[in-house]
């Protein structure tokens, strides 16, 4: 029986030329491999631009109006959050490449990309599954960005004073934040924007979440650990009567007086790794996790 043919989707970052240089021997191994290949539009445009040939045979698409088998992120972590949030609930695993600088997400290296995929043809790969958060606003999702597989961030806007949250969980007070923001992460997440604000390292799986305040005003405040099957419900005071809301990094203005409320989606992001590639050993390589510098 011949082997099904693969489809991929493609998502890349358009903003650094540098970071698309492998796209060439990517289509190459994927042609080799027989498989069926789309390119998310604006991806497409800026190759072309770019003075990439060899695209005749590469279909396009929009947003998130795809189907594939798997999806490759070309980029760093912030490429690979956009093309999770085009894949959405269609349960497709995605292939980050790292064409950047740290790459945590991203974990193929751009020189590994060739054996990856030929692991992936051939059925040699496994998956990690990361929880998503999402995010509604007065009983609505919150505009075109309303889930998120890093964290949600409630932030003062750069003129203002700081904010005041009060947060329930479930229904029950906890507390009210005076401070510059605070930030709502998932497992995945944990070790970005949450881990800079002192918040803890939390391994993937582990079926929770994490409130971390962005410089609280009372030395008393700490992060929080909390299961992610709660339900978290957020109000804010702001002097200037609005604030910041950052979704994955995707940030939108929102009025003071809107009831905000963060549970976790009905839906999990699959990203693909090599094979014999763990957690532990990619806090050591990337983040120098327990490193002893010393002489």
């Amino acid at each position: 029986m011949a082997a099904k043919q693969l489809r991929f989707a493609v998502f890349g970052n358009i903003y650094q030329a540098r970071k698309s240089t492998g796209i060439q021997s990517i289509l190459s191994c994927l042609r080799h491999h027989g498989a069926d290949i789309c390119m998310e539009r604006m991806f497409h445009a800026f190759l072309s631009d770019s003075g990439n040939k060899g695209l005749d045979d590469v279909k396009v698409f929009d947003g998130n109006d795809f189907d594939a088998d798997f999806v490759i992120s070309m980029g760093g972590d912030g490429t690979l959050l956009k093309s999770a949030a085009g894949v959405g609930d269609k349960n497709i695993p995605v292939v980050g490449v790292n064409m950047g600088r740290l790459g945590f997400l991203a974990n193929v290296g751009a020189g590994d990309i060739n054996k990856a995929l030929d692991d992936i043809c051939a059925g040699r790969y496994e998956t990690d599954e990361h929880a998503v958060i999402q995010l509604s606003a007065g009983g609505t999702p919150f505009g075109g960005c309303s889930f998120a597989m890093n964290d949600i961030s409630i932030l003062k806007r750069d003129n203002a004073s700081m904010i005041t949250i009060h947060t329930w969980i479930n229904d029950e007070y906890i507390v009210t934040y005076r401070a510059d923001g605070l930030i709502v992460t998932t497992p995945t997440g944990s070790t970005a924007y949450s881990l800079s604000n002192g918040g803890p390292i939390i391994t993937p799986g582990t079926g929770i979440l994490c409130l971390t305040p962005v410089a609280p005003h009372s030395l008393n405040i700490r992060p929080i650990v909390i299961p992610d099957n709660a339900v978290i419900r957020l109000e804010v005071e702001s002097r200037s009567h609005n604030f910041l809301i950052a979704v994955d990094g995707r940030s939108a203005d929102c009025r003071e007086g809107v009831q905000l409320e963060i549970r976790k989606a009905p839906y999990t992001i699959k990203t693909v790794k090599l094979v014999g590639h763990t957690y532990a050993s990619t806090l050591r390589e990337k983040m120098m996790w327990g490193a002893d510098t010393r002489k």
